[in-house]
């Protein structure tokens, strides 16, 4: 997708429909399907990059693996129920597997790159080039037998090579070439470790053999995905949808990340470029109600632990994004040397929160607290005390400012779920809280038009029945978005589904299913028409909005179908 700004061409040719996702639960890589390891944060999601061709050129940092042969042609998928991914390439002399994978994290963060010959004879090459702070630090590369380490600041990388693979370093220019002629069964495989550069011994990692790390990655990522009890229609998309946002996760914390990359364009403009790898605070909700319907109890405890932490102190202080360990002094920096960019759009890393959006992000909070109260999922600490303080804020930010749609809304939302939270655990109810509500409730319900997404939220939270003339337009205006964002879409579909209208919200799903990649990855955004993805990639709430749309829809037709002979659905389907 070539991006054009102001009628200029950019020489950034975003292939993000191209990338697969590898992690390890505290970073992520993506892996194009030529082969090439385009993006690379170390040690964590939001570190600096290492490899960050995604944004510019190779000379950013890339990993490569592929066949010599241009002729070579690749089908790739990932291992069913985990995040190992096989690339198999063929060429007229003969085939090659290639299986790229992260193992989860014990200390540091690892990435290995295996090769098998399948038939024939086909000489593979590498080229890894490394590239710290944001792809513009050359690090030193320096031999330490038997492994090979780049140098430079905070960060040293250390690679080795395994079985018959013979290695070239080129220190003038930073990389480390890789070179095997494999037969069949023949094997070899190359481990790249982070380590603090103040390290100056090998990492432990490298003296584990690759087939053990992979036997230990495919072990953890089918125990993790045989906690999920949902049994129903598209299985297989619902379970690589978790297992996508699963890789998203900060497993030492809890937080999620919205997603791994930072400034993919959200369309031809560039209006809405910005960083993913932040934890975002909306859809906190319905991601845990996804979550425990799904079977895993376990996740979403987790994450409602993170977000009472992350939230604890002054409610004016409440941010709508915090990082992963839940940070709250971000800031956004510009990189203007990757190229192809106009001077008002660079690339960009970090975010400044938004400090408009804290009305709505009371009440994402306390809906997802009212949840995780019912469900007892709030621990030992005192989310009563957090619920009336953010209750009361968020009446006194309304009343000193009235705000129009998404964050009025969400105001009533906060103000509805602090007054049951306090009712649930029999604190008073505070009476002018309860006459804000109703004030705002009847405000957006006599309102006699607002932004289709917000009807949608209102008909979804029960405010509008879905037979309301204003939700009917919404759905029809929704569907004629020209580049929606993913969880949209979703939405349109749950409420075509609330609505009655189930061929209608089938036919979208699958739509909407269609648009992921060839390894069932979605982007934060993407055009129906052309089907291109837009925005960072992949997407955690728009694969977890995936999760809990299938699960409508099979509530949608269990209903129309009626109890099942002998007693209806089965306990898996149903949890």
């Amino acid at each position: 997708m070539r991006l054009v700004y102001d009628g200029v061409v950019s020489i950034m040719d975003l292939q993000i429909a191209d990338h697969a996702l590898l992690g390890d639960l505290e970073t992520a890589a993506l892996v194009g399907g030529d082969g090439s390891v385009d993006w690379l944060c170390l040690p964590r999601f939001d570190s600096p990059a290492a490899c960050a061709a995604l944004l510019g050129t190779p000379d950013h940092g890339v990993w490569r693996l592929a066949p010599r042969d241009p002729r070579a042609r690749a089908e790739r998928a990932y291992r069913p129920d985990s995040l190992v991914l096989d690339t198999v390439w063929r060429t007229p002399d003969g085939a090659v597997r290639i299986t790229d994978f992260m193992p989860p994290r014990a200390t540091r963060p690892c990435l290995i790159r295996c090769v098998e010959g399948l038939t024939g004879t086909v000489p593979v090459h590498g080229l890894l080039r490394l590239r710290f702070h944001q792809g513009r630090v050359v690090p030193w590369m320096l031999r330490h037998d038997p492994c090979t380490v780049a140098l430079a600041g905070p960060d040293a990388v250390w690679t080795r090579a395994d079985g018959p693979v013979r290695e070239t370093p080129d220190p003038a220019g930073a990389t480390l070439g890789f070179d095997a002629a494999l037969t069949p069964g023949q094997r070899c495989a190359v481990t790249l470790v982070w380590a603090p550069s103040h390290l100056t011994e090998p990492p432990p990692e490298l003296a584990v053999p690759a087939g053990t790390q992979l036997k230990e990655t495919l072990a953890f990522w089918r125990r993790w995905a045989a906690h999920c009890t949902y049994d129903g229609p598209w299985r297989p998309a619902v379970l690589r949808s978790l297992i996508t946002w699963k890789a998203l996760t900060h497993a030492p914390t809890g937080a999620v990340l919205a997603a791994p990359t930072t400034s993919l364009p959200h369309g031809p403009d560039g209006a809405h470029d910005g960083d993913g790898r932040v934890c975002r605070l909306d859809g906190l909700r319905p991601a845990l109600a996804t979550l425990m319907r799904c079977g895993l109890r376990a996740e979403a405890a987790h994450r409602v632990d993170w977000l009472l932490r992350t939230t604890a102190g002054d409610p004016a202080a409440l941010q709508d994004v915090y990082g992963p360990a839940g940070e709250r002094g971000l800031r956004s920096v510009a990189a203007p040397w990757f190229p192809g960019r106009p001077p008002d759009r660079p690339v960009r890393f970090g975010t400044d929160p938004a400090g408009a959006l804290r009305t709505a992000a009371h009440g994402e909070v306390l809906d997802a607290l009212h949840l995780a109260l019912c469900a007892g999922l709030t621990g030992g600490l005192d989310s009563g005390r957090l619920a009336a303080e953010l209750t009361r804020h968020a009446g006194l930010l309304w009343t000193a400012a009235p705000p129009p749609g998404a964050a009025d809304l969400m105001t009533w939302v906060a103000l509805d779920r602090g007054l049951r939270i306090a009712g649930r655990l029999g604190r008073a109810v505070d009476a002018d809280s309860a006459v804000l509500r109703d004030t705002i409730r009847r405000r957006l319900v006599a309102a006699p038009r607002l932004p289709p997404r917000i009807t949608l939220l209102m008909s979804e939270a029960g405010l509008l029945p879905a037979a309301d003339p204003r939700v009917r337009r919404a759905l029809a205006a929704a569907h004629d978005d020209p580049a929606p964002a993913v969880t949209d879409a979703l939405l349109r579909v749950r409420v075509l589904a609330e609505a009655g209208r189930r061929t209608a919200a089938v036919a979208a799903f699958e739509r909407i299913l269609a648009a992921r990649n060839d390894v069932g990855l979605f982007a934060e955004r993407w055009d129906p028409g052309t089907g291109i993805p837009l925005g960072n990639a992949p997407s955690a709430a728009a694969h977890l909005a995936l999760v809990g749309t299938a699960l409508t829809l099979f509530d949608a037709v269990r209903t129309a179908q009626g109890p099942r002979p002998g007693g209806g659905p089965s306990s898996r389907a149903a949890a």
